[in-house]
């Protein structure tokens, strides 16, 4: 059973027509189970990308039965890369789903010009973490794309954050920028960007969510923390969404989540025309399958706004 918030997602996308999706280069029998289950549980609608011949081989090997679903013979990843963001820019497919290539090669091939998936927001990474025992999901940005993001590019990273939450039906997410400290400090330029995105949004660069920084962590999560220091804010102890200062402390943050505190996490890829759903090895059943319901959330809320 999936852990409970991540359950929820499932749960919003049940009576949900399934989402056409490619996926790229499923030639192993990890990737291409985890497309087949998305399938058999109406969560997707498969759009298989790569090498027939290794397709073929890896179902074999894992007893997947994959005749219903179209099956598109690329010579190698990078070319199942480039036609899955064809694809998508085209309107033949809703989302994409990484296999097994490395994410920097799936990622190249949909911020290239020539894909035609690119907005004007740079992509980011948004994980929704169901913690035990935390009462709410929460989400952390950018913890796997954007190294060392710079002001207007943590704005980007913030609406992005915040897009999904909406779509996840969170209204008026609260979104905690983390720092060390929670006070401006010049010699920290991340409480520096903290302050600044927090004027962003009072002037309406930023919109759909209510901001507070710098926050460090345990005053962004607990109200106890937050009172003992006198912080008063809608944000501060009750965070939706907590955005990272830098690649290095989100990377570190979700993994101690994950290892010390057995959270479980949903994950996907923000900024693009169509949702990218980037799935690790290690990532069980119900991840993947969230990830999933969480990708149609957002193609939902993507053709709301549309309307």
């Amino acid at each position: 059973m999936a852990p409970s918030q991540l359950l929820r997602l499932l749960d919003m996308v049940e009576t949900t027509p399934p989402l056409v999706t490619a996926v790229v280069h499923p030639v192993d029998a990890l990737s291409l189970a985890g497309a087949v289950e998305g399938a058999r549980r109406g969560l997707i609608a498969p759009l298989l990308i790569g090498p027939r011949a290794r397709i073929l081989d890896a179902a074999r090997a894992a007893k997947l039965d994959i005749e219903a679903y179209p099956l598109i013979d690329v010579e190698h990843s990078h070319a199942a890369a480039a036609r899955a963001c064809g694809l998508a820019a085209c309107g033949e497919a809703a989302a994409i789903m990484k296999g097994a290539l490395h994410t920097d090669e799936l990622l190249e091939a949909a911020v290239s010009g020539a894909a035609g998936l690119r907005t004007d927001r740079r992509m980011s990474h948004v994980f929704v973490l169901d913690v035990p025992g935390h009462p709410r999901p929460l989400l952390v940005s950018d913890a796997a794309l954007n190294i060392a993001p710079d002001l207007m590019t943590k704005r980007d990273i913030v609406q992005n954050a915040i897009d999904c939450a909406l779509a996840m039906d969170i209204r008026k997410p609260r979104v905690a920028i983390l720092s060390a400290v929670e006070t401006v400090n010049p010699k920290m330029v991340s409480t520096l960007d903290a302050a600044a995105l927090c004027k962003m949004a009072d002037r309406g660069q930023i919109v759909g969510g209510i901001l507070d920084g710098p926050l460090a962590f345990d005053n962004a999560i607990s109200r106890e923390s937050a009172l003992a220091k006198g912080i008063v804010s809608e944000v501060a102890g009750q965070a939706d969404i907590l955005i990272v200062p830098d690649i290095e402390s989100g990377n570190m943050l979700a993994k101690q989540l994950f290892y010390l505190s057995h959270a479980q996490s949903a994950g996907v890829v923000m900024g693009a025309r169509v949702p990218l759903i980037l799935t690790s090895r290690s990532d069980p059943e119900a991840s993947r399958l969230a990830s999933c319901a969480l990708a149609i959330l957002i193609a939902q809320h993507k053709l709301s706004k549309r309307q």
